[in-house]
């Protein structure tokens, strides 16, 4: 599931490329290097690094790709950096402050590192980033906090537990992914004692779910969540399904039906495949011959249509309930409960977590006095990225918007440097980020 199992916090990475005057192969080191106009850009690596020597560069502006044949060309200490016209230009490395760590969370051994800007007596925010779904590790791969400690904001991540050099199972329990990073927090706030200021988080994703469940309890002053949904899984399953049949051409009847289905199949997920069959089988009767009814994704609802019921009973839980998943989990209950100002970024056309119903949902926390501040990048799916679309409705993801990484860093250090590419706030801005 994008929200529950495909998606990461968008990660990048860097090839080993030959640089100016035929020198030999310099190996990219992770980090952030700036240029002498301000801009910077942000090295990590990739899956595949160590045996490819592939690695992927981010620009502050959203712009990513790999150095093998592109801009941006790895020398020791530095990068070269092409422009259009320009010749290339070296940009160091900045003297980022890193610190690694393990740290015990519930009795499993998690491994952390925090990371923060040159100059800590500033005493700049200090944010732990909560993990998306993805199942690899974030230290060296993950750029994000590499882009905060450039703009001034000091970020603790750690690899999600079953995952890199942590220990322990990797599941999808938010209650307990939320004990992990309240864990994470007293040990980000140990090892910058007396080098930050405000404290908060910052999820993507899964970690929509899962930021606003730790917020109080580990002392966040702030929560910023970017591309997460403020309904249960089962929701998102119903709200992709209903998204995917109108992108197909589908009307409200064939809709109104689908509504059907997804209660049917979200009856048995939710029980974790011990009861709802009857009315499931019911369902099949009804519309199993209808032509849309085999075109059905979802989350998780076409991957229960593809399997008959003895399968279903007999392998379900193995095949598509095995993360301990709280299916019917309280999302709006749970940010209710957060005391913190939040800033919540919104991918208008985001297909693996639809917005429509999280943002009316977020409306209506507003009206019932919750610090919440929204920004909506239109023309944008999971990740806040921009793309291209062909005649038959796929999509190529070409960018992370611009303005995305800066507004997040901005609204964390309580600053606004607008405009933020094109992305629209429906609310009155109250004064500066959080409080």
């Amino acid at each position: 599931m994008p929200c529950l199992v495909r998606f990461a916090f968008i990660a990048t990475a860097l090839v080993i490329s030959a640089v100016a005057r035929g020198a030999a192969a310099a190996v990219c080191e992770v980090g952030a290097y700036r240029g002498p106009s301000g801009d910077f850009v942000v090295i990590v690596e990739t899956a595949d690094t160590a045996k490819s020597g592939a690695w992927r560069y981010s620009f502050r502006d959203g712009r990513y790709g790999s150095t093998r044949g592109g801009p941006v060309q790895c020398v020791e200490g530095a990068v070269l950096v092409s422009g259009p016209s320009a010749p290339a230009a070296r940009w160091p490395r900045i003297a980022l402050r890193t610190t690694a760590t393990r740290f015990d969370s519930g009795g499993v051994v998690l491994a952390g590192l925090l990371i923060e800007p040159p100059d800590a007596r500033a005493r700049p925010p200090l944010v732990v980033l909560v993990h998306g779904s993805e199942r690899t590790p974030w230290i060296r791969r993950a750029n994000a906090p590499y882009l905060l400690a450039a703009q001034g904001v000091a970020a603790f991540i750690y690899d999600k537990r079953g995952t890199g050099a942590s220990g322990g199972t990797y599941h999808q329990n938010f209650a307990r992914l939320a004990d992990d990073v309240v864990a994470a927090a007293g040990e980000a706030k140990r090892l910058a004692n007396g080098r930050f200021g405000r404290f908060g988080l910052f999820g993507g994703s899964q970690g929509g779910w899962v930021a606003p469940r730790a917020a109080n309890a580990s002392g966040a002053q702030f929560v910023v969540v970017a591309f997460g949904l403020v309904v249960s899984p089962l929701e998102e399953d119903a709200e992709q399904v209903q998204g995917e049949l109108v992108q197909l051409g589908y009307g409200a009847d064939t809709l109104a039906k689908a509504r059907e289905v997804t209660d049917a199949t979200g009856a048995v997920i939710a029980s974790h495949f011990t009861s709802g069959y009857e009315e499931l089988a019911r369902i099949r009767r009804a519309y199993g011959a209808e032509p849309w009814f085999s075109r059905i994704k979802g989350e998780v609802t076409g991957d229960v249509l593809g399997l008959d019921e003895t399968t279903l009973r007999g392998q379900g839980r193995t095949r598509l309930d095995d993360l301990d998943i709280d299916w019917r989990y309280d999302a709006v209950g749970e940010l209710r409960k957060v005391k913190a100002p939040q800033l919540w970024i919104v991918a208008d056309a985001d297909r693996e977590a639809p917005s429509a119903r999280t943002l009316e949902v977020l409306e209506g926390l507003r009206r019932e006095g919750q610090q919440l501040e929204i920004a909506v990048f239109p023309d944008t799916d999971h990740g806040i990225m921009e793309f291209t679309r062909a005649p038959d409705g796929t999509r190529t993801m070409t960018r992370v918007a611009e303005g995305y990484f800066r507004l997040r860093a901005d609204w964390i250090k309580q600053e606004r440097h607008p405009p933020y590419g094109k992305a629209v706030f429906p609310y009155p801005q109250p004064g500066r980020g959080g409080r």
